[in-house]
């Protein structure tokens, strides 16, 4: 798994979720960062747990190009229905994924 790889494509992803918010003009929800803070805490924490099964899915480019192409779809969809609500909920997920891993990146970097 390359973090690099998984870095670039959080950042997109996250452009676009800032880039819907934007276009949608909508407010930022605290409220809704902390569920998708919360969201990402507990999946990475599962996902940790399931480190090797998760790795085998993940290193597939196409995995990797649909989750990114399914983001768009949550941004699209989110903009048209409640922009504040999921765009910020994408956002705070987002933000903590890429926390985490750099987190994980100075720990390999220290190792």
């Amino acid at each position: 798994m390359s973090l690099v790889t998984d870095g670039v494509l959080a950042v997109i992803a996250l452009a676009a979720f800032v880039g819907g918010l934007a276009v949608a003009s909508a407010p930022l929800l605290l409220p809704f960062v902390a569920v998708g803070v919360l969201g990402t805490l507990v999946f990475e924490a599962i996902a940790f747990s399931h480190s090797d099964l998760v790795r085998q899915y993940w290193e597939r480019p196409t995995v990797q190009l649909g989750t990114l192409a399914g983001a768009f779809v949550i941004v699209g969809i989110g903009i048209a229905v409640a922009p504040s609500r999921l765009l910020s909920a994408g956002i705070g997920a987002l933000v903590t994924y890429l926390l985490v891993l750099s987190v994980v990146l100075v720990t390999v970097a220290r190792s």
